[in-house]
């Protein structure tokens, strides 16, 4: 996948990008993804290494959810969750372009600094 030529015109809008980054500054919802990049779990399964209650837990999905990193199936008291790829490749394109703005001004005061070298000898 391609990414944008201007993060403005992503497909991605601002307030997802808002969503997606402000979940994923929380190292317990990070810990959550990489936990469900591994396959679908439940509830109870991602909460077993946190020292904290299911109520905080699911606060936590929630926030993904919203954000659409994730995607919880509900089937009565059993609720499945599992990775949505699709909002983390769109935050990818949005720091892709950014990514390719520094090595582009790198390249270029890399050039400037060996033609100022190249005259002062």
């Amino acid at each position: 996948m391609q990414a944008p030529e201007n993060p403005r015109r992503s497909r991605a809008s601002s307030r997802d990008l808002d969503l997606l980054f402000s979940a994923l500054s929380n190292p317990t919802r990070r810990a959550i993804l990489a936990r469900l990049s591994k396959g679908e779990s439940t509830v109870t399964e991602l909460a077993r290494p946190f020292d904290m209650s299911l109520p905080a837990i699911s606060k936590h999905l929630r926030i993904l959810e919203e954000a659409h990193a994730i995607k919880v199936v509900r089937d009565g008291r059993t609720h499945l969750c599992s990775l949505t790829p699709l909002a983390l490749t769109k935050a990818e394109e949005w720091l892709k372009f950014y990514t390719r703005m520094w090595e582009r001004q790198l390249d270029s005061l890399s050039e400037y600094l060996r033609d100022s070298e190249g005259r002062e000898t």
